[in-house]
Parts: structure tokens; sequence; C-alpha cells
């Protein structure tokens, strides 16, 4: 198909990834750079970036954009956008994905968590990357698409931003209540706080900017087997999401062919928050 007639095309344009070295993240950049868009990979932790940016230009013949940043600071963001202006860059879209998620191992979830004993230091961590971060993106990024030609914000929540976590799928039968590890408490206030934030957002530059939220499920990425059976019954479809599974719906909602989605919280999560 030609690619002007493409309504998923994301030809030449520049998007923005937070937290882009991330598991998800690295996908995220791949969808975008497969419909030809360029990525710009905002990440604390660049260790992996010239492997990574290799992997994307060989793939898909698209060369990414790495800037370490620190998304809690407004001035670090200031400084890579800026960057982006100097090059004459034009950033068409955000995707506001960084967050601090204590994962599954086969060890079991590798955060404890409890609330009787969560630190202020590990709240206000979790506050600052999830959700001072995603404000201060869609501030600086966001005032310059709306001050520009426009272009599209996407935010990253979770299936825990819609339904509180099942804290049956950590338990460990071998340790007492008081040490039996849970989701924390900031993972479902910043998914909740991402969800409002897309509310508010999807009405305030509603000429120029879309707002839109993508609320993933699960994604298997070798879990303690018991977990995986836990979390299976729960999810109509019977397992958790393979990492790929959410390049279609990112290039959908970036790209033209979601024109007139706008405020949308959009989950994929194999129908779990449908029971």
């Amino acid at each position: 198909m030609n690619q002007k007639n493409d309504l998923f095309s994301l030809e030449k344009a520049f998007y923005i990834v937070t937290g882009g070295l991330g598991l998800l993240g690295k996908k995220h950049c791949e969808a975008i750079a497969y419909k030809g868009g360029i990525p710009v990979v905002l990440d604390l932790n660049i260790d992996e970036s010239i492997k990574f940016s290799e992997q994307i230009e060989n793939s898909y013949g698209v060369k990414p954009i790495i800037i370490q940043t620190d998304i809690t600071n407004e001035e670090s963001l200031k400084e890579a956008l800026a960057f982006l202006l100097q090059r004459n860059y034009d950033v068409k879209g955000l995707i506001n994905n960084a967050a601090r998620n204590p994962g599954v191992s086969k060890e079991g979830l590798m955060c404890k968590g409890r609330l009787e004993s969560f630190s202020i230091n590990e709240w206000n961590s979790d506050i600052a990357v999830g959700l001072t971060g995603s404000f201060l993106c869609s501030k600086v990024f966001g005032t310059h698409m709306a001050q520009n030609k426009g272009g599209v914000i996407l935010n990253i929540s979770s299936d825990l931003g819609l339904i509180g976590p099942n804290q049956n799928l950590y338990s460990n039968q071998n340790l007492k209540e008081s040490e039996q590890p849970v989701k924390p408490i900031t993972y479902s206030v910043v998914k909740s706080g991402i969800v409002g934030l897309t509310r508010y957002l999807a009405t305030y530059w509603p000429e120029k900017i879309r707002c839109n939220c993508l609320c993933p499920g699960g994604i298997f990425n070798n879990q303690d087997e018991k977990f995986l059976n836990k979390i299976n019954q729960l999810i109509p479809i019977g397992r958790m999401a393979n990492v790929d599974e959410y390049k279609g719906a990112i290039v959908f909602m970036l790209s033209n062919a979601s024109s007139y989605m706008n405020g949308t919280i959009l989950p994929i999560d194999g129908g779990r928050t449908v029971w």
C-alpha cells in the first residue's frame, strides 16, 4: 500500500517513548519503526542503547534517537526537547510508558511491598517516575506539539489501573500473613492516576492533541509456574500476553487510523477486566 494512503503510517515523524529501553518500551519503539516512524527513546539508564539502536536499524531501516533523560526533572526534559528542535525533528507523539514495576520472577514477586512497612521514599520514587514523570513529559512535549502542528499523547496504564490487584497471586504458603508479598500500593495509585491524567489531557488541547490510554494486561516473561497457573485462571483467554501483542494497538493509537479517538481508556488484557 502506498504510504500516503496508509492510515497506519507513522512515516518520517518522531515519537517519544519514555522508559524506551524497558521490556515493553522496546516493543513500542519497534512498532513505531515498523510503520516508518523514528522512535525517540528517553531513558535514565542507556547501557543497552547501542545494541538496541543497531537492532532497530537492522530490522526496520530506521535509526532511533536515544537521549539519556531524567523524566522526573523538568530541566532534563527541556534539554531533550531543545536537542530535538535544534535538529528540526518533527515531534508528533509521546508515549508515557516509564514506570517502576516490581515484576514476578521464578522466585516470586521481586518486591514484598507490604503497606505496613512501605516507606515514604519508595512511595515518592514510584510516584515521581510513574505520575510526575508523565505529567512533566505531557507538559513539556505536549505544549510543544500544541503550539506546533499538533500530535498524539498515549499513556500506558495497566489492567490494574481499572481493577484492584488480586494479592493471592503472589502468596507463598511458606510465609506467615505479615510476610506475604503483595503488589505495592503505588502501582495501583500510579496506574489509576494515569487514567485520570488521560481524561484531563484529552479535554485540554482537544483541537490539537488527542490523548488516549492503553491498559495492558500482564506480559509473560518466564514467571514462576505457580503464579502463571493462578493468573491464567483469571484471564478468559487463559494466558498472559506475549510481549509483541500490543504493537498493533500502539500503531493504531498513534496513527491517523484513530483520528476520532480521544479520551479512550482501552484495556487489552485477554478479558481479565471483564470478570
